[in-house]
């Protein structure tokens, strides 16, 4: 029977269908999840992938983009393995566990959940879904160990098991997981909410597959492929051909103190461009190894930045040829430590990419974002509640400026939407006081148009003890500044015990600091990269901000040139100022 052609009305319907299910699927994830990091903070994604290889088909916008590329690795390297034989086959109502990050992952947190959806028999597509767990056992609490020289101190690594065969819990692989990880009764409310998302996914699916048949599906799949390469490609090839130079910085690994330098040239030719990372750092013995499936996610979200219209699928990949970096750190092998792969370094790659596309569209990309998720992981006892905890804390930060307008202030990460969760959701769940969660005025980097402010706070704990860590970045670099702009502020991260300050010996990257009751934690998130120059923003924009208390009148005259007297601006001071500093850079 020949499938009749698709009408324009049919495909856009169909196209909405599929992004609906995936929101539908995120919505019931972090609404049945017990971890505030999922439930509050939406660390969690939902999609629907190719029977056939894996393949992207569709992902809910509220969904983390530095997944966009990693379960459809993560998706085909278990269709690899089903029809090899190492991983056994599906059946009706089996969904697999896999956190491998050697196998299209990210770190041992993101555990993902993959379950075909059968029609007739047969696999139609395949639907997935990642949630960042807040422990996964390992050396330190969180996961988040910035001295592991080794996977396996990072915590429990799953290869792709069924954890429910035909829709029942496997007791014996749940409870090898348990005896692997801390607070191990809370996360049965996670993995419910994971299958009971999968579950969700599968029956809108069905139902969209039963209006308009399963041919008419496959078929506007196909063409939503087609059109995303095509509209990709008619985007790329605005961009002059040519080939153009990134560059972006990791403070260090976490062992040794040195940073870590992402090379990045772009050849544009024609519709397509090549990323090659030659020159990049070997291999590093710290954790902010990066997989190659985060490596090549990193670079598609950081392009979906920059062409955000164009539709998500694995057709608007196509245009995008990544040069596998074969000797760098941004191609882990076993047993390489990957940690800090899919919250720190992803965003290092990605502001590798905005560091040379901003040269080839300097109308379009913004100057380099925050770029870090200020991951802070807390775990111990709580003797009020005679039960251990662990707290995974994540943070905001200030976005870079571009073209049009200042940068976004305390903003998600550049790899996600994640928020923070609500300090009162985390003073219930947890033994702890936030004693200041503001702006961090003065962090966004001076420019024609400024960065975004991030965000700075102080956490206390208030009873028991517990062991905290931190990999962080930006702490020795702040965000890049573009076309003359000034960098943003850098990473800073405090903890006070018995009243004395100790700041990491890696600025923003330390594990299994011992805190008791009355032991603080401050940090200041950075801002965002400035654009242009700062002697070229409007003065009366330089008053609002200093109105505003996001900069001192002294930071006016030496950021901007600008001088303020009372609350005017001083036209005639100003203007000398800046012609001393022009006449000064010449």
């Amino acid at each position: 029977m020949t499938t009749p052609p698709l009408d324009p009305i049919t495909l856009s319907v169909i196209q909405a269908a599929l992004s609906q299910v995936c929101d539908e699927m995120d919505l019931t994830f972090s609404r049945a999840a017990f971890s505030p990091v999922i439930a509050e903070a939406n660390d969690r994604s939902d999609g629907i992938y190719a029977a056939e290889d894996g393949a992207l088909i569709a992902q809910g916008s509220g969904g983390l983009p530095v997944f966009v590329g990693v379960m459809q690795y993560s998706t085909g390297n278990l269709i690899e393995r089903i029809r090899g034989g190492i991983t056994a086959a599906p059946e009706p109502g089996d969904i697999y566990i896999v956190n491998d990050p050697y196998l299209g992952g990210t770190h041992l947190m993101d555990v993902r959940f993959a379950m075909p959806l059968w029609r007739d028999g047969e696999i139609f597509c395949w639907l997935s879904n990642t949630g960042h767990w807040p422990d996964i056992g390992g050396a330190v609490p969180g996961g988040f160990s910035a001295s592991a020289t080794a996977v396996e101190q990072e915590g429990l690594r799953l290869p792709p098991v069924k954890l429910f065969k035909k829709g029942q819990l496997d007791a014996e692989i749940y409870g090898i997981i348990c005896s692997n990880i801390r607070v191990a009764d809370q996360r049965i409310g996670d993995i419910r909410a994971q299958a009971a998302a999968l579950e969700v996914g599968a029956d809108r699916l069905a139902a969209v597959l039963d209006r308009y048949g399963d041919e008419t599906v496959r078929a506007a799949i196909a063409e939503l492929r087609t059109r995303a390469e095509t509209q990709m490609r008619s985007l790329i090839a605005t961009i002059p051909d040519g080939v153009y130079h990134g560059q972006a910085f990791v403070d260090s690994d976490g062992v040794v103190d040195e940073p870590l330098t992402i090379t990045l040239a772009v050849e544009k030719k024609g519709d397509g461009l090549t990323f090659d990372f030659e020159g990049t750092s070997p291999p590093c013995a710290g954790p902010m190894n990066s997989v190659l499936a985060t490596t090549l996610s990193s670079v598609y979200l950081a392009m979906r930045h920059i062409f955000p219209e164009v539709p998500l699928s694995a057709g608007a990949f196509a245009p995008l040829d990544v040069r596998r970096p074969v000797g760098t750190f941004l191609d882990a092998q076993y047993p390489r430590p990957v940690s800090g792969c899919a919250a720190e370094v992803s965003q290092r790659i990605a502001e590798a990419v905005f560091s040379a596309m901003v040269k080839a569209l300097p109308e379009k990309v913004t100057a380099a974002p925050a770029g870090s998720s200020g991951n802070f992981a807390l775990g111990g006892h709580d003797p009020a509640r005679g039960r251990d905890f662990v707290m995974y804390q994540i943070s905001g930060g200030g976005y870079g400026g571009n073209a049009g307008h200042d940068g976004l202030t305390n903003g998600c990460s550049t790899i996600g939407i994640s928020k923070s969760p609500p300090i009162e959701v985390m003073e219930q769940a947890f033994p702890i006081l936030y004693r200041h969660y503001a702006l961090r005025e003065g962090s966004g980097g001076a420019g024609r148009q400024r960065g975004g402010f991030g965000l700075s706070y102080e956490v206390e704990l208030v009873r028991g003890e517990a062991r905290a860590s931190f990999v962080m970045d930006h702490g020795r670099t702040g965000p890049q500044g573009v076309l003359g702009g000034a960098d943003g502020a850098v990473n800073t991260v405090t903890v006070w015990r018995d009243g004395e300050p100790h700041v990491p010996p890696h600025l923003s990257k330390e594990q299994d600091i011992a805190m008791k009751a009355g032991d603080r934690v401050a940090v200041g998130t950075p801002g965002g990269g400035g654009y242009g120059n700062p002697f070229e923003r409007p003065p009366e924009r330089v008053l609002h901000d200093v109105a505003m208390g996001y900069y001192t009148r002294r930071q006016a005259e030496r950021l901007f040139g600008v001088v303020i007297a009372g609350m005017e601006v001083d036209t005639d001071a100003t203007e000398a100022l800046r012609k001393a500093q022009s006449v000064s850079a010449r």
